[in-house]
């Protein structure tokens, strides 16, 4: 069977590692085309559509976008296979002329809800978080819109440890516009030695980012503030900065535990920390760095969301 993978993030990475073996797959697939990753050529759904092959896996988040693409190029959707966002509810309605005429358009959009399990929050801005990968992490960014709607009076900026290509910094930087926003990450990878366990997958997944590539995702690039390295270190200088919301999503035991040592104290009264893969099995490292954080210090006042991963949100 001839098979090309749409992707080159951590889904792909943990289908390599989970599933398919890189070598049976003839190249992988981006949007822009262009270098290596695993060994295999990257190339656009342009150059698939001129090829004979059996099955594209499509391991992203945007499948709606990556499904329309390929009706455009001719590409069957029976030789599709997608690994997320691929459940789909049924609108009732098969039309909303009539309510159109009936409400007007605000209250008719709001029918028109966005296809998912779990309806919207009464509460939440319905065009402040949307676009591609939005829904794939539906619980965590609405939880994250809603913890920065407490933050007014709370002093201090906003804080990313493990960025990787800027998804969930670039909804941070969206909801606090007037904060810096401290970006700490290799910007390459993990650090080989602690991550040396992990599969070939999931660390080249995390070496497909760059500094310019995050930033051209964030909407207001001017307010980041890079720190390119090994945290901690790239914490020098920053002892007596304060900070109202961090995104700790190292992955890792011991760079979670050095995130939890440095944000921790930091932190302003009223502030939040969202700790990324705490319920994650695939990631047990992060519960394990918590729970010798908290034999140190005594435990912290949290509550696990039920996202994807596992998210748990620390209150300072």
């Amino acid at each position: 069977m001839i098979l090309y993978v749409y992707g080159t993030g951590c889904a792909a990475g943990d289908l390599i590692d989970e599933a398919l073996p890189a070598e049976n797959v003839t190249a992988f697939v981006e949007r822009e085309g262009g270098g290596c990753f695993l060994g295999k050529p990257v190339i656009t759904l342009e150059e698939l559509a001129q090829r004979e092959f059996d099955l594209l896996i499509v391991a992203g988040r945007d499948a709606e976008r990556v499904e329309n693409a390929c009706a455009s190029l001719g590409i069957d959707a029976s030789r599709l296979l997608f690994l997320r966002n691929h459940m789909k509810s049924v609108d009732r309605n098969r039309s909303y002329g009539k309510a159109r005429i009936l409400f007007g358009d605000a209250f008719t959009e709001r029918l028109r809800d966005s296809e998912r399990l779990i309806r919207a929050p009464l509460w939440t801005d319905r065009e402040r978080i949307v676009g591609p990968g939005s829904d794939n992490d539906y619980v965590r960014l609405k939880t994250l819109e809603a913890i920065c709607g407490r933050l007014e009076h709370v002093p201090g900026a906003a804080a990313e440890l493990g960025v990787n290509r800027g998804g969930f910094a670039r909804w941070i930087n969206e909801l606090l516009p007037d904060r810096t926003l401290y970006l700490f990450d290799t910007f390459t990878g993990f650090d080989p030695a602690e991550s040396r366990d992990c599969g070939e997958g999931f660390r080249e997944a995390h070496r497909s980012t760059a500094v310019g590539t995050v930033l051209t995702a964030l909407p207001h690039p001017e307010r980041a503030a890079v720190r390119q390295g090994l945290f901690p270190k790239t914490a020098s200088g920053l002892e007596g900065e304060r900070f109202a919301l961090v995104s700790l999503d190292a992955d890792l035991e011991e760079s979670t535990l050095a995130g939890l040592r440095f944000f921790v104290p930091r932190m302003s009264e009223g502030g939040y920390i969202l700790l990324h893969d705490y319920n994650n099995p695939k990631l047990p490292g992060v519960r394990s760095a918590l729970e010798r954080y908290e034999s140190e210090n005594g435990r912290l006042p949290a509550v696990p969301l039920c996202d994807i991963n596992g998210t748990l949100v620390i209150s300072v």
